[in-house]
């Protein structure tokens, strides 16, 4: 996008969620607990756990709660029984939100999520409303320096998908969605010497909207308050705020 400065805006994100990690502990638990219901309490043979162990550890989260989070997924301790749920809407200006939460009272939740949008001037849509203008992936981000070259010879040696230069100098990989195909590549381009900026599974927004003014400072608004429900873990936009 001219004169939209990829990196810029990943530092900014990156920024504003390290200024809200009280929170961020509960939301690690979360997806530790629920990925060892789903696929067991073996890092070894669950790939989704072990990124979640691995982002619990990049956050400094305690051996003991990551231990503990494990064993209430597996049944070995009595914990609550959390369900996966995603959410869509339009902020401002019609720009696409999408919500994922992990709760155990669909409920409460539905009732946050819509209030948080409507307070600040979005709306809550139907499902599918806005899932069509994201592609679900994984996405490591290196920041600017890098060889793109190398980066490339490297990332699709190892199975990536698409491998992206920005006019920044940032260069984004992206990956299948599939835990394991993205830890695959993942650690190819680490052994290579590239250490991600950020490396996650995600909704990528296939088109993005740049707001300045008042609508960048109501979007920010939106995001805020969504963000900041219990029940959510994670809040993608196709919109690009300034920093």
């Amino acid at each position: 996008m001219a004169g939209h400065s990829k990196w810029a805006n990943i530092q900014h994100r990156k920024g504003r969620q390290d200024a809200k990690r009280g929170k961020i502990f509960t939301k690690l638990i979360k997806e530790i607990t629920v990925a060892a219901k789903m696929g067991g309490g073996d890092p070894a043979m669950n790939p989704r756990l072990r990124l979640a162990i691995e982002k619990g550890k990049a956050e400094s989260l305690p051996k003991d709660n990551i231990e503990n989070a494990i064993k209430r997924g597996t049944g070995q301790l009595e914990g609550v029984n959390y369900e996966e749920v995603r959410y869509e809407g339009y902020g401002i200006g019609g720009v696409a939100v999408m919500v994922d939460c992990l709760t155990d009272n669909k409920t409460r939740t539905v009732a946050d999520v819509r209030h948080a949008f409507t307070k600040h001037g979005g709306n809550m849509g139907t499902d599918g409303c806005v899932a069509f203008q994201f592609k679900h992936c994984g996405q490591i981000i290196l920041e600017p320096g890098a060889s793109e070259e190398a980066v490339m010879d490297a990332a699709l040696d190892a199975g990536a998908d698409d491998v992206i230069p920005n006019d920044d100098g940032s260069i984004e990989v992206l990956t299948s969605p599939d835990p394991k195909a993205f830890e695959t590549v993942k650690e190819t381009l680490e052994k290579a010497g590239f250490k991600p900026a950020v490396a996650e599974i995600t909704m990528r927004a296939e088109v993005e909207t740049e707001l300045a003014g008042d609508d960048a400072v109501k979007m920010q608004k939106i995001l805020d308050a969504l963000e900041s429900l219990d029940d959510v873990q994670e809040v993608y936009t196709n919109a690009v705020l300034p920093e």
